[in-house]
């Protein structure tokens, strides 16, 4: 006999709808149905989704493609004009994130400079003392609400240490980041828009007096290496500096955010993972790269289509947004097994993830958001052996940049 009622199921059109119940908490079956039956998505004809490890991974390598919003072609014209209203009196961003070779390729040199493994290195220890402080809080408390407390402070400490930035709002700076990311989202509203464009006035107008008053008071510390940064007489103009560092502070500090604060909260619900990864430190940093694949801080990465592509028979047309189901393809069965959606601290090639792009793109603070999650999850951890969730799970609401929001934690 025919299961009629899988037969109608396939039979539906499917579309990807993040905004569905439950989607928040946990999109998983979302990305399973969506690899199962409309792995080539096309969404309202604007957007195109790709949701297997090995559509996504080709797509991230791609060189033909673009990340540059000047070569799209094929728009949400609603979107398009109430973005273009909202930005309208600002110069385009010079941010190496939207940016294709040449000018992507000299940039990322020139950051490069002054971003080099030993300066990584050498923040460890400002990582543990951060950490060992926010932990002797929580220990005074027997409490913490674990993003306030640790998640949230500690990325934004150790990138205003480490580009040697003055005293800043730590409050006010992280609510322009959180409306500045809400523009990574494949759905926005108009008011969302209007926000992110007052951010951007408000996180420019900051960072010009931040890199103004660097200039005249030179020190150790990335900033200061930026400003010097130079390559055959090239150096970055003042508003690629300023730009690289925004890029810095909202990049740097909502991912991280979201790697710490949902990684804690994966693990104590998994008592018996939490307890491997407590007994064994030598397991840090490749449970951190299963964390970075089971949780993925981003969930997607776009590129935009230079001349037609096809993916799994279908042909996209060239000046298309396409969108790299990075969340989706960590949990491929097809590249990571059948236990895909399980969390294991021991998993073999764990590194294979893709949470940090790949290709030219390939994000540039990769092993700073790997240095402070091990430090701080192993720490609390350790410290903590006891702790455990005391109420429900709040969850941020975004679509790109998932995250926990909130999550209180008896820490014995």
């Amino acid at each position: 006999m025919t299961d009629t009622s899988t037969t109608a199921e396939q039979d539906t059109p499917l579309f990807f709808n993040p905004l569905q119940e439950g989607y928040a908490a946990s999109p998983w079956s979302h990305f399973t149905e969506m690899r199962e039956r409309e792995p080539v998505h096309d969404l309202f004809g604007t957007q195109w989704f790709l949701f297997r490890y090995d559509d996504v991974s080709r797509l991230l390598k791609d060189p033909t493609l673009s990340v540059d919003d000047v070569n799209v072609t094929v728009h949400d014209e609603v979107r398009l004009a109430a973005v273009e209203d909202a930005f309208s009196d600002m110069e385009r961003t010079r941010s190496m994130l939207g940016r294709d070779a040449p000018d992507h390729t000299r940039l990322r040199r020139l950051v490069s400079k002054a971003f080099t493994p030993s300066t990584i290195a050498a923040l460890r220890p400002v990582i543990q003392d951060l950490v060992d402080t926010a932990l002797d809080d929580m220990d005074e408390r027997s409490s913490t609400e674990i993003v306030a407390d640790l998640a949230f402070p500690l990325p934004f400490d150790v990138i205003s240490v480490m580009l040697g930035m003055p005293d800043s709002d730590r409050d006010q700076v992280a609510e322009w980041s959180s409306a500045l990311v809400k523009t990574l989202d494949p759905i926005i509203t108009d008011e969302e828009i209007q926000a992110a464009a007052n951010a951007e006035r408000s996180m420019r107008a900051l960072l010009d007096e931040v890199v103004t008053w660097k200039r005249a008071n030179p020190a150790d510390g990335l900033l200061t290496a930026l400003i010097q940064a130079e390559e055959d007489g090239d150096r970055l103009t003042a508003s690629e500096l300023r730009d690289q560092v925004q890029l810095l502070f909202v990049a740097g500090h909502e991912t991280t955010v979201n790697l710490i604060g949902t990684g804690i909260h994966e693990l104590l619900h998994r008592p018996e993972q939490t307890a491997i990864l407590r007994d064994d430190p030598s397991l840090d940093a490749g449970a951190v790269d299963e964390l970075l694949r089971f949780v993925s801080p981003v969930q997607f990465s776009r590129r935009i289509t230079l001349q037609p592509i096809e993916f799994g028979g279908r042909e996209i047309a060239a000046g298309t947004f396409v969108m790299a189901g990075l969340a989706s393809a960590n949990h491929d069965p097809a590249k990571w097994g059948d236990d895909a959606d399980e969390l294991d601290v021991r998993r073999t090639g764990a590194g294979q993830h893709v949470s940090f792009g790949s290709g030219s793109h390939y994000c540039l603070g990769a092993s700073l958001a790997k240095l402070e999650a091990q430090v701080a999850i192993g720490s609390f951890l350790r410290r903590f052996p006891g702790a455990h969730a005391t109420g429900d799970v709040e969850w941020n609401g975004r679509i790109n940049l998932r995250g926990v929001e909130r999550l209180e934690i008896a820490v014995r």
